[in-house]
């Protein structure tokens, strides 16, 4: 197992990313997914920049190429743009990929939730109800 944890690269940018060659997801998955979650959790700020493809490449002890389609896959889904001769920057939380995202994991959970709720014979009142309930303690 290859362990990058917490390193500061020449970018200025922290990150933790932990490729596994036990996982069945691919490098570039396990790398694109990783980015994507502290993008969202917020460890890496809109706007920021990356490491390049080949810091990061080095980094890891990887091929450009494995970065490169990490990269290319996280911009496709709106999470990062490539500035020409700049590098590639974390988009704007405001940006409409984004917030699709997040939608599409949204109904992801519902669908679930009701789901699950439909095998033990829950009402959708009572699904409802504790939804609701859910919320108050959020917001607490």
């Amino acid at each position: 197992m290859y362990v990058l944890q917490s390193i500061q690269l020449r970018e200025r940018v922290k990150m933790d990313i932990i490729i596994s060659n036990t996982s069945n997801d691919p490098i570039y998955k396990q790398i694109k997914e990783q980015i994507k979650e502290q993008i969202i959790s917020k460890e890496i700020q809109e706007n920021e920049i990356l490491p390049s493809l080949r810091s990061l490449a080095q980094d890891l002890k990887i091929s450009v190429l494995t970065t490169t389609k990490a990269y290319n896959e996280l911009e496709q889904e709106g999470f990062i743009t490539s500035r020409q001769g700049k590098g590639f920057y974390v988009m704007s939380r405001s940006s409409e990929l984004i917030k699709e995202q997040f939608i599409k994991e949204i109904e992801s959970n519902f669908a679930n939730a009701i789901l699950l709720s439909k095998r033990i014979n829950m009402t959708n009142i009572e699904l409802i109800n504790l939804l609701k309930l859910l919320m108050e303690e959020e917001n607490e």
